[in-house]
């Protein structure tokens, strides 16, 4: 696919990805080393907490999210660059066998005033689960290139 400057993107624009299934053992491996929390390590322990059975880490959900939008349809010239996040929230948990993908939609697009040769877009990522659910929102800050001048013409 083919990557996009900032010219090239407008408020409203949505961008999907493909799928991703939640694996038991990526849980446990990503929570032993990232996360270490009862609840991510441990299915019993996971029965008793506010989860009532195994979930993934948040950090989890929002590591395969990126996978999700690095291969998927969104596309900014230079690569997903995030600046900071507006909000980050995580509505429900992921489970073993979840099978996620996600949506981004543009808020907006903004010109620097004081870089010339970039932008700003705040854009709206929602994960959902197999069943349409969302299981973590962000809305985030990514700097795009614009489009070269020697290119702009091609």
């Amino acid at each position: 696919m083919t990557e996009h400057y900032l010219e090239e993107f407008a408020a409203g624009q949505v961008f999907n990805t493909g799928h991703l299934r939640v694996d038991k053992e990526q849980i446990f491996a990503f929570a032993k080393q990232f996360d270490p929390q009862p609840f991510h390590l441990d299915e019993k322990a996971a029965r008793h907490s506010p989860f009532q059975g195994l979930a993934a880490s948040g950090w989890h959900t929002a590591a395969m999210t990126m996978r999700l939008m690095v291969e998927g349809e969104f596309k900014p010239a230079g690569g997903i660059l995030g600046v900071g996040f507006d909000e980050l929230s995580w509505p429900r948990a992921v489970r073993p066998g979840d099978e996620l993908h996600a949506k981004s939609e543009v808020l907006e697009v903004r010109p620097s005033k004081s870089r010339p040769d970039r932008g700003l877009i705040r854009v709206r990522t929602t994960t959902f689960n197999q069943k349409d659910e969302p299981v973590m929102v962000f809305t985030g800050n990514l700097l795009v290139p614009r489009r070269p001048a020697a290119s702009a013409n091609t």
